[in-house]
């Protein structure tokens, strides 16, 4: 609208009034061109020839993204929320078998983000982490950069929303009303040139990635901030499509029972059906940012064989990701959101049912998941750990027959 207005000015001093209206108009007609063209470009490069590539993968062109008009629902306030006595929401991913799945289910809008009262110890980790590491945590490329301040602008409009005792909405940004942080997004480049999406991970409790489609048809990961992992580094999958970050990191039966339907949910994931899923993990140290237990970040040979058996059940965490996955209207990127819940097994396991369930979760891996998740450092002291509290819930009166069945609590 500046450049309107400033043209209008303009206008108005060199053309007579009945003249005025068509000079108008047409500077109107530039900008919505101007948008259009940047709009276009915005989406994969040679859009055509992705379609041609997908086609000839039995996938239709009505189904294949293209840039649409769509604004994210405006979320309500969350009720009664408060950074000090929100707590984490109880996601608890386990049954009692175990089957390799993508495990996705449709997302409310209200839930994009979960934040609650454990905010500032990750933003802690997350500041930290940044200034030990950045370069190697922080990762956008050029043909990503609109997709990553895509997000920013989301954030700004939803995370006040949603969450309006810790964010405010200024002009040119958002501030952080618990944290002090005022984020000025309007510039560019951004202060300090520095990227967007460290400033969004900074918003929220979650890591976040972006996936740009190619010209192959594929997904790429082209923009992320990831300080939370644990287990992977960003450096290792930055610049994959989305069928190699997983056979890379060996993600069990990937192969055979995941990709051609992953691949296929990305082509077609509409920009107003977001989906979440969860998994989990068990972790044998108590460090949220990275374990250590699997070797030094910066080693070349992370993982579980370097890894020593655990020993101290006091030590033992279970790590929970929440993945939200929504496709953003203007640059088509997928966005995962990332969020991981971290809790110690010796907490845990007071819960209701849950040391039982999730004892036989385990046991039901198979070989390959017990492997890719490390089981073989620590089943023995976790299984007997946990097979004693589920004994315990059992004689102080649980009964076995009215336990829950809701997923994924």
């Amino acid at each position: 609208m500046g450049v309107i207005t400033e043209a209008a000015d303009y206008l108005k001093a060199i053309m007579p009034n009945e003249f005025l209206v068509v000079g108008l108009a047409l500077i109107v007609l530039l900008q919505i061109s101007r948008f259009s063209l940047k709009f276009y470009f915005s989406a994969p490069r040679n859009l055509a020839t992705a379609q041609e590539t997908l086609k000839m993968k039995g996938v239709e062109k009505s189904e294949i993204w293209t840039p649409v008009d769509f604004k994210t629902p405006a979320p309500e306030q969350y009720p009664n929320w408060d950074i000090k006595d929100t707590k984490p929401l109880p996601y608890r991913p386990f049954k009692h078998n175990y089957h390799v799945t993508m495990g996705i289910r449709n997302m409310n809008w209200q839930e994009w983000i979960e934040l609650d009262n454990e905010f500032l110890k990750y933003h802690k980790r997350k500041c930290e982490r940044l200034a030990e590491r950045r370069e190697k945590l922080v990762m956008t490329a050029p043909e990503a950069y609109d997709a990553a301040m895509e997000l920013l602008e989301e954030f700004r409009e939803w995370l006040p929303a949603r969450y309006p005792t810790l964010f405010k909405r200024t002009d040119v940004g958002i501030d952080n009303l618990v944290t002090g942080e005022s984020f000025n997004i309007a510039e560019r480049p951004l202060k300090d040139n520095v990227d967007p999406m460290e400033i969004a991970a900074k918003l929220v409790q979650d890591d976040l990635a972006i996936m740009m489609p190619g010209e192959d048809g594929q997904y790429y990961l082209k923009s992320a901030c990831i300080l939370l992992a644990g287990f992977w580094r960003l450096a290792d999958k930055f610049g994959m499509p989305l069928s190699e970050i997983h056979t890379s990191g060996d993600v069990p039966q990937f192969k055979e029972k995941l990709q051609v339907s992953m691949e296929r949910f990305f082509v077609r994931m509409r920009v107003d059906k977001p989906v979440v899923r969860n998994n989990y993990f068990l972790q044998t140290d108590d460090d949220l940012g990275w374990s250590r237990a699997i070797g030094p970040e910066d080693n070349d040979d992370i993982g579980w064989d370097a890894a020593e058996h655990a020993h101290d059940i006091t030590k033992m965490h279970f790590r929970s990701e929440r993945q939200s996955l929504r496709r953003l209207p203007k640059s088509g990127g997928v966005v995962f959101t990332i969020r991981t819940y971290f809790v110690p097994i010796t907490e845990l396991a007071k819960e209701p049912y849950v040391p039982g369930r999730l004892a036989d979760g385990i046991r039901a891996w198979s070989d390959d998941v017990a492997l890719y998740k490390g089981k073989r450092k620590f089943d023995k002291i976790v299984l007997e750990y946990l097979d004693e509290q589920h004994k315990k819930q059992v004689e102080a009166g649980l009964s076995l027959e009215k336990e829950p069945s809701q997923y994924p609590f």
